[in-house]
């Protein structure tokens, strides 16, 4: 039988698909494409109205033809609208996705005993609310390993669903991380990325996240290297900006800053100061030569006029950030921003939208521009493509033809930027 998993979203989506994947894999279902697939997962976003209207476009396609089990964010708080989409699809809300992990047993035998999967799926009664039973020990999209280690947010930024349906902030125990992480090495993996909602809440009042990176860093070996999925800004401390400076650590973070106006971030609840901002991105370029930091943006968020929206565009050109995630503001229901009445114009919004997209293309450019003739590590991926430790997507080169063995780490010269080439050093 097939099964297509479609992902929308955040690291931590991807991090739990890798799980639901690797155990209906073992259960002996196929990953295939969606147009072979019997069963389509729809992991979904409720970041933007955008998010969640390419869900529904996708689900109805994907009902055309196959059964579709539809969880995630949209699904937690779009059940009834989902569930409408086609009598084919089933939704597991957020607080039940972990009962996918015994979903595929459950269609084996079912299925075996005569049901039609739709009926197996439909009757499946096992109901697990473990947020951290998503551990994954091979990953069948990605190279590098996830490892989840934080979900939901205590926040309640003005403009986020997220937080609403995912629910307070909860942390895995750092003694259960370091143990993940470690079966992670042993199985041969040479990257782990951290995930989490919101990655920097992991034991704020206690440790903190510098703590667990700390306590990863004097457990795991010296050819293990360590990303941070998002991090936002309020709980990044000296802590963990130390930790940076530990050569396994990656030189490529993502910051939300959203707005650079102090103004609009405390209209939207952001609970940090633009000058804090500007102090993680000096100690991050103290920590790592020329790392990539890239961030998110909304364009048009309440309370940001002409004014507010220039100063955001002169700090992040001034900061020269790698990339921008640019979002154009999206009033989501039940957000204390909703009904704002002091919003910019959806023509206007969607003006500057624009031109920050036009920024980021420059600066990306720029930045790899820069990389001409640096020596980079390069993680192989599919065939000759590999993603570098600061996440710039290029083709490794090796003497003789040889072709990069996925999952391993190549040192390279950078010696073309358009195509982006490294040539390794064996």
């Amino acid at each position: 039988m097939n099964i297509y998993i479609y992902t929308l979203g955040c690291r931590l989506n991807q991090a739990e698909s890798e799980s639901i994947a690797e155990r209906f894999r073992n259960a002996g279902f196929t990953l295939s494409g969606w147009s072979d697939a019997d069963l389509v997962i729809v992991n979904s976003c409720t970041v933007t109205a955008k998010a969640e209207q390419k869900a529904r476009r996708m689900i109805r396609r994907f009902a055309e033809r196959s059964e579709v089990i539809v969880t995630g964010c949209y699904a937690e708080l779009g059940r009834d609208e989902v569930k409408a989409l086609s009598e084919r699809v089933t939704v597991f809300s957020l607080k039940e996705k972990a009962s996918l992990l015994s979903l595929p047993e459950h269609i084996s035998s079912a299925v075996h005993s005569g049901l039609s999967l739709h009926d197996a799926i439909v009757s499946f009664t096992c109901r697990n609310t473990d947020l951290f039973a998503f551990d994954a020990s091979s990953f069948q999209y990605h190279s590098r390993a996830y490892l989840k280690v934080q979900d939901g947010c205590d926040n309640h930024c003005g403009y986020c669903r997220t937080t609403i349906a995912r629910g307070p902030s909860v942390f895995l125990s750092s003694d259960e991380v370091v143990r993940r992480a470690l079966e992670i090495e042993a199985r041969g993996f040479h990257e782990i990325m951290l995930t989490g909602v919101n990655l920097t809440m992991y034991d704020h009042e206690g440790n903190g996240l510098g703590g667990l990176v700390e306590k990863l860093l004097a457990a795991l070996g010296g050819g293990m290297r360590l990303r941070l999925s998002s991090m936002e800004p309020d709980h990044v401390d000296d802590r963990l900006l130390e930790t940076l400076y530990d050569s396994r650590m990656q030189p490529h973070f993502h910051i939300p800053i959203q707005s650079a106006s102090q103004y609009v971030l405390e209209r939207a609840s952001r609970r940090y100061s633009i000058e804090h901002v500007e102090y993680i991105i000096r100690r991050m370029r103290d920590a790592k030569d020329d790392p990539f930091i890239a961030c998110d943006v909304i364009a048009g968020l309440p309370g940001e006029g002409e004014k507010e929206f220039m100063d955001t565009f002169r700090f992040l050109d001034e900061n020269g950030f790698a990339a921008m995630h640019v979002f154009p503001y999206s009033p989501r229901p039940g957000t204390p921003l909703y009904g704002a009445r002091d919003r910019a114009e959806e023509r206007v919004r969607d003006e500057r939208a624009e031109k920050l997209r036009k920024l980021s293309a420059r600066h990306s450019a720029e930045y790899i521009a820069r990389q001409m003739g640096k020596k980079l590590e390069i993680l192989a991926e599919e065939g000759n493509e590999g993603t570098t430790g600061n996440y710039l997507k290029g083709r490794i080169i090796l003497p003789h033809g040889r072709v990069p063995v996925r999952g391993m780490i190549y040192e390279g010269v950078v010696t073309s930027t358009d195509p982006f080439e490294l040539s390794a050093v064996l």
